[in-house]
């Protein structure tokens, strides 16, 4: 049977376990064509909700540029210039 959670405050590494739960069940034999489609059901929410969450923490992720004498570049506004983690564009402030 599917648990009954708040998708919206569920860290990331709660919804994993929640999804190696449900393939375990799953991949048991003994389970019924209906508790496998709601388990399925639950486990697309969570993969969707786990990828958000990577997408966020990977765009959180990212490289500050530096001056040739090591200091970090700062915007006009007195924040670090950055860009992307993967991105390979000229930074942005």
């Amino acid at each position: 049977m599917t648990q009954n959670y708040d998708l919206n405050s569920l860290s990331f590494e709660k919804g994993f376990l929640r999804l190696e739960e449900i393939l375990e069940k799953m991949n048991s034999e003994t389970i019924e064509l209906e508790e496998s489609l709601k388990l399925y059901e639950e486990a697309d929410q969570l993969i969707q909700l786990c990828n958000k969450k990577l997408n966020d923490a990977e765009k959180k992720i990212e490289v500050l540029i530096k001056g040739r004498n090591g200091e970090i570049i700062m915007s006009a506004d007195r924040q670090p210039l950055t860009q992307d983690f993967q991105d390979n564009s000229p930074p942005t402030s």
